[in-house]
């Protein structure tokens, strides 16, 4: 059967909000038993008010459901294999669903699974929905507490997002663990560790003196490859404050690197996880290039904080809003750390190598896409890569300074929301005066505009006339091109080079 496209077009707020969840998992490898307490409410900015609740959920067994309390009979919601309708609810309420899922059966590594022994989520884009029913869009952010149980020797360590507020015993050699995030965040943030783990520990002190536990968890076996990330951490932190004003929240940041991970990691708020390759390294098998990997993913990540968790993306069209930022930030970064001249150059030659072959051909999208029909498609280095430097070009436009007040102001005014690409491009024009209307088209416009440079220098009036003509040619579904507003760069030597 053919999916469904979506379009951003259709984009439509949500008929409720969601101000808490409050979880409870008891931990089985085959039987995990999630109650989900949703704290609801109707959305006064949706357009035609509902009664009609429709959460998202794709779990094996739903065992009950509740409103206000009061348990509600097969007539009084629906279920299918991806939503649950409750027909009826008041326009502020809460609703408790419990459901069991089968974390060791999952294996698309989306939700909670097993890996190498422990338990582990991923949810962007849309995994919390294989985990409980939830209204499971970016742009509906709330406040999380999770409680997770777990047998004592299978799972020592049990770890979820923000602080950890309590833990304690319990009967037939059973313990849980509760954590609370103060952070309204949306469901792909949320993330669940548990497991059988050690950790490399440290400390940072943020330029308002609060200091920050950092504790980098591996398996027993690559406790001894995790001195590099660790630092790698404590750099991000410093460097953020540095260029970005951004200082970290919690009391608390966790990395996990774990075996099986679907991508190269994800920021989930306070308790990133990692794919083992880019945390794990050790001088005797680990090359420069694997060090400076782990340092520029590390980075990536802890910068999410700001640009990604703290302000959002609306909806998964706006996900370069998130990911093109935050690579512009993470390459800054690298540049810094090492050398500015040679990322630059391998971040370009990464874009003409690969980036302009998938603008070039038959798989040719915008920065931000019009439609799609499989979310997880949409991570694509013209998202991630072209959208870094789109951004690139805002910061040459406006220049450093004009481009940190603009940074500023866009944190300001959206922290704790979910916005677009035109919130960010409106912080950067009022912070500088800059009109950037035209500027608007390379996120609408796929492909690699060609410029054709010609020059003339007149001896007897010693003048130089520089002419430039840019065209892009079509790509699917865009077969006129408007012209992109590009910024260009020259300078003049004389006769001795200067």
């Amino acid at each position: 059967m053919k999916a469904k496209t979506i379009y951003l077009a259709d984009y439509q707020p949500p008929a409720f909000l969601v101000d808490t969840v409050a979880l409870h998992l008891q931990l089985d490898e085959k039987a995990t038993r999630v109650r989900a307490l949703l704290s609801l409410r109707q959305n006064p900015a949706a357009a035609g008010q509902t009664e009609k609740l429709v959460l998202d959920g794709q779990v094996e067994q739903l065992v009950s459901v509740q409103c206000n309390g009061k348990t509600l009979s097969d007539s009084e919601f629906e279920k299918d294999a991806n939503t649950l309708t409750i027909f009826q609810v008041p326009a502020q309420c809460t609703v408790e669903t419990e459901c069991i899922i089968n974390p060791r059966a999952n294996e698309s590594l989306e939700g909670l699974y097993v890996s190498g022994g422990n338990f582990c989520t991923q949810c962007e884009p849309e995994g919390f929905r294989r985990i409980a029913y939830h209204l499971d869009r970016p742009d509906v952010m709330s406040r999380y507490t999770t409680t997770i149980e777990a047998d004592r020797d299978r799972c020592p360590v049990l770890l979820s997002n923000g602080n950890l507020v309590g833990q304690g015993d319990l009967e037939q050699n059973r313990h849980w663990a509760k954590w609370e995030d103060p952070f309204p965040k949306p469901s792909y943030l949320f993330a669940l560790v548990a497991g059988d783990l050690v950790s490399n520990d440290g400390r940072f002190t943020t330029r308002s003196g609060r200091e920050v536990a950092i504790r980098l968890f591996s398996s027993r076996q690559n406790a001894d490859k995790c001195d590099h990330a660790l630092e790698c951490v404590q750099q991000s932190m410093r460097w953020d404050e540095e260029r970005f004003g951004r200082e970290y929240d919690l009391d608390l940041f966790m990395v996990v690197a774990v075996d099986d991970f679907n991508a190269g990691a994800m920021e989930n708020k306070g308790l990133n996880i990692f794919n083992s390759k880019y945390v794990l390294a050790r001088p005797e098998t680990a090359t420069d290039d694997d060090y400076e990997d782990i340092q520029a993913v590390i980075g990536h990540e802890y910068f999410h904080n700001w640009s990604g968790d703290r302000v959002t993306c609306r909806d998964w069209f706006q996900l370069s809003l998130k990911e093109g930022f935050t690579v512009f930030r993470d390459q800054c970064f690298t540049g810094d750390m090492t050398s500015q001249a040679v990322k630059r150059i391998r971040d370009v030659n990464m874009l003409r190598t690969y980036q302009f072959r998938e603008d070039g051909g038959p798989l040719a999208h915008p920065v931000r896409p019009d439609s799609y029909e499989e979310i997880n498609n949409f991570y694509t280095l013209t998202v991630y890569e072209k959208g870094a430097e789109v951004v690139r070009m805002v910061h040459t436009l406006l220049g450093a300074e004009a481009f940190r007040r603009g940074s500023d102001l866009y944190f300001e005014r959206h922290d704790g929301q979910a916005v677009t690409i035109e919130d960010f491009l409106q912080a950067m024009e009022d912070a500088s005066g800059q009109d950037l209307a035209q500027f608007r088209l390379w996120y609408s416009q796929a492909g690699t505009p060609r410029i054709e440079v010609r020059e003339e220098y007149d001896p007897a009036a010693q003048t130089y006339a520089l002419t430039l003509k840019q065209t892009c040619p079509p790509t699917p579904g865009q077969d006129h091109k408007e012209p992109f507003h590009i910024p260009f760069a020259l300078g003049l030597l004389d006769g001795e080079g200067k």
